[in-house]
């Protein structure tokens, strides 16, 4: 399969964000692992410093999966680089929604919720029902969703691909059915999209790292002009 235009840069930086989601994954869950241990009953929210941890990571990770899809769409063959680019277009408007729900929650959101105003926990308290936390269930579980089926076509050729591909559809799929937790009101049911995007989903990009590691630069039309005429 042809990858004109997935540079040697487009390569190293797709690799390392891959990489980098994967480990900090890992440490989110170990993290979320040991706030939930810490816990009196399973019903309080995870204190700090686990909660701080939790955000922090997320803005880290959001950050880097949109880079992480740019190489995605790199890589892409031009017949499915509609769906790289849908699945890039998506990746960012989850970013940008659990970015700015989990800034405000991380710097003013204790303070704003002890302000004494009765409607503050409804805009910015990070459980069920707030805005703050539906906002970011349409992130994760629709946006990221969407992103990670259609990133999915990108990869066909070969057994590693394969994998990524399957990876990305079950992660895809178990994030959209954490929607159903919504209607139901029921939050443990909405456990199901978590497994999507933090457990599976971390698999994915390491093995989307070693997919990007083992290909080898193929130089566009451009290129093989520029080299043909200096040949000349």
């Amino acid at each position: 399969m042809s990858h004109e235009g997935f540079t040697p840069l487009h390569r190293a930086i797709g690799r390392a964000t891959a990489w980098a989601i994967f480990f900090l994954g890992a440490v989110y869950v170990v993290t979320l692992a040991l706030g939930i241990l810490s816990l009196k009953s399973p019903q309080d929210p995870i204190g700090d410093p686990f909660f701080s941890i939790l955000e922090l990571l997320i803005l880290l990770m959001a950050s880097l999966m949109i880079v992480c899809m740019v190489a995605v769409h790199a890589y892409a063959s031009p017949e499915v680089k509609v769906y790289s680019f849908t699945a890039l277009i998506f990746m960012i408007l989850l970013a940008g929604i659990t970015s700015s729900i989990h800034f405000v929650i991380l710097t003013v959101g204790s303070q704003i919720e002890s302000s004494g105003l009765t409607w503050a926990p409804l805009f910015f308290s990070y459980k069920w029902p707030s805005v703050a936390y539906t906002l970011d269930i349409l992130a994760w579980d629709f946006f990221f969703a969407l992103s990670m089926l259609f990133a999915a076509p990108v990869f066909k050729v070969g057994r590693l691909e394969t994998t990524v591909r399957i990876l990305m559809i079950v992660s895809g799929v178990l994030s959209l059915a954490g929607l159903i937790g919504v209607p139901l009101a029921d939050m443990q049911v909405r456990m199901i999209g978590v497994l999507g995007y933090a457990l599976v989903a971390p698999v994915a990009f390491l093995l989307l790292g070693l997919v990007f590691g083992r290909t080898q630069h193929v130089p566009g039309d451009t290129e093989r002009s520029r080299d043909s005429q200096s040949g000349a």
